[in-house]
């Protein structure tokens, strides 16, 4: 079996759960397609759980709940039956652990909009098996990227990876005045700005233009970025893209293309890009 494709999305604000949008589009399409394929679960890492000292974490609730979001109906999220896939969740601690990761079982976690954001929009339907993997809050890039590596033979038994983050998310350099008063998190009263702009591009030239092991270092490199800092005021949402990078920058991935899906602008300032790296039908180019 060829690896499956690798997610890169950035979820955005609470709002991209109601509001419809391009990014909504592609989520709603890469599901379809997971689907058609029979994926046996989802692997994925978001931005809003972090452990801390040297270790990480697997949610192995049985029954988690759902942190509550601002601005979007109860009705768009709260029926949705969240469906924790507990074995799967034993084997990525086990394999995580097998290389040298402190990594425990958290009982008790209740998964966050940044994860179901992204399921619920993939899978109207019902929610696939899925494992959420967290993050360090030390938020070392290499790091994040051996979890994504060691995860990624999971890809060929047909599991999907996904890391949900941000390509630009600074939320205190975002215009709010359109949301907060209109419920408009799309209003684009001024263009975004150039240092929005110039790292958005960055990202996507990483993504699109390298490949394998250099794209693992290209993506590591981003954090050194003259504009890294103002596109991203803490690390938490770029962790994800490391996890991706992982996932599938080994040699096996070198020149398998990856392409922008989609993308939208929040907030002036904030740009939501959806990224596939690999596909389902493509082999492996060696």
């Amino acid at each position: 079996m060829n690896p499956t494709p690798v997610h890169f999305f950035s979820h955005g604000s609470t709002m991209m759960l109601g509001e419809e949008s391009t990014s909504a589009d592609y989520w709603k399409r890469c599901g379809d397609d997971a689907l058609s394929h029979a994926i046996k679960g989802v692997i994925i890492m978001g931005a809003h759980w972090d452990t801390l000292g040297d270790g990480i974490e697997v949610a192995m609730n049985p029954r988690p709940g759902k942190s509550p979001v601002a601005y979007v109906n109860p009705s768009k999220y709260v029926d949705y039956e969240l469906v924790p896939d507990l074995e799967a969740g034993q084997e990525c601690i086990d394999m995580l652990a097998k290389v040298g990761f402190s990594v425990s079982a958290n009982t008790t976690f209740n998964w966050i909009h940044d994860v179901y954001l992204i399921l619920i929009r993939m899978f109207p339907k019902g929610c696939p098996p899925t494992t959420l993997i967290s993050m360090n809050a030390r938020y070392d890039p290499h790091f994040h990227m051996k979890i994504g590596a060691t995860l990624r033979p999971l890809r060929c038994r047909n599991y999907l990876i996904i890391g949900t983050g941000g390509a630009v998310h600074n939320l205190y350099r975002n215009h709010w005045a359109p949301m907060l008063r209109f419920r408009d998190n799309f209003a684009m009263e001024s263009p975004p700005e150039d240092w929005a702009l110039e790292f958005r591009q960055a990202v996507e030239d990483v993504f699109t233009k390298t490949s394998g092991p250099n794209m693992r270092r290209a993506v590591t490199r981003l954090m050194k970025h003259p504009r890294f800092r103002d596109a991203h005021a803490t690390d938490d949402h770029f962790m994800a893209a490391m996890f991706v990078a992982g996932a599938a920058g080994d040699w096996e991935d070198k020149n398998v293309k990856a392409a922008l899906g989609a993308e939208s602008w929040e907030l002036t300032n904030m740009c939501n890009s959806q990224f596939t790296l690999g596909s389902w039908e493509a082999p492996l180019v060696l």
